[in-house]
């Protein structure tokens, strides 16, 4: 999207800016996080103990990583993730700079500042929301849920058929098994029944041998007779 690409560089060029002087010319900006330092000091009930040179330093850094995190944001190398440190790193500024504790000339300027520094907090959160059009966190936790629910039913069903398939596996080996009883039953009875009747034709035919035999041998002795009396 055009507008992004327009608008990061435009949001960072203050973060920049701001970065660049306080860690340039950190003088001005010393007293403010020393008045800092002794709010925490008296709201958390703790001795800090830092010098000047201290404060100074810690000034610098915090301007050069302000610096640093807008180039990031506005040369687009995680945008979000430099985004949400600019907020956090100018969160600390909106404290140093809130007007509730002063009073006078200076708790305008002051003012104006925090007022800045909330305006810079709240942009910040929003580019670090900035999903540039992919899902975000609770769509994507959404939709592992309803993946792992649809995964976990699949299982379910598989266990399910699985069980139905080895049942029907069963039943069918039972009878096959069965069926191939019945075969060799029925074999085997036709193979009794068969020499059964083979015995029998075999002892008929024995029977009409010797019966043919008989009768060859009566005219066989009435020939012999016939010859003899002649």
């Amino acid at each position: 999207m055009l507008l992004r690409h327009v608008a990061r560089p435009m949001l960072a060029s203050w973060f920049v800016y701001e970065g660049v002087q306080t860690a340039r010319k950190p003088t001005e900006h010393v007293r403010a996080a020393r008045d800092g330092v002794e709010l925490v000091e008296r709201t958390a009930g703790v001795d800090a103990s830092l010098s000047e040179s201290q404060v100074t330093t810690l000034v610098r850094a915090h301007g050069a990583a302000t610096a640093v995190a807008g180039l990031c944001l506005g040369l687009g190398k995680a945008p979000r993730t430099a985004a949400l440190a600019l907020a956090v790193l100018t969160l600390p500024l909106a404290v140093v700079n809130q007007p509730f504790t002063t009073r006078g000339p200076e708790r305008q300027e002051r003012t104006r500042k925090f007022v800045t520094n909330l305006g810079a907090i709240g942009a910040a959160l929003i580019a670090g929301a900035d999903y540039e059009g992919r899902p975000g966190v609770q769509w994507r936790l959404a939709k592992a849920r309803h993946d792992l629910a649809v995964t976990a039913h699949a299982k379910q069903d598989a266990v399910v058929a699985g069980t139905k398939g080895a049942a029907h596996g069963v039943a069918g080996t039972a009878k096959g098994v069965a069926g191939t009883a019945k075969g060799a039953a029925k074999g085997a009875k036709g193979t009794v029944t068969g020499r059964t009747k083979g015995a029998k034709s075999a002892t008929k035919g024995f029977q009409r041998t010797a019966k043919g035999l008989g009768k060859g041998a009566g005219k066989a002795a009435r020939r012999a007779a016939g010859a003899k009396a002649a």
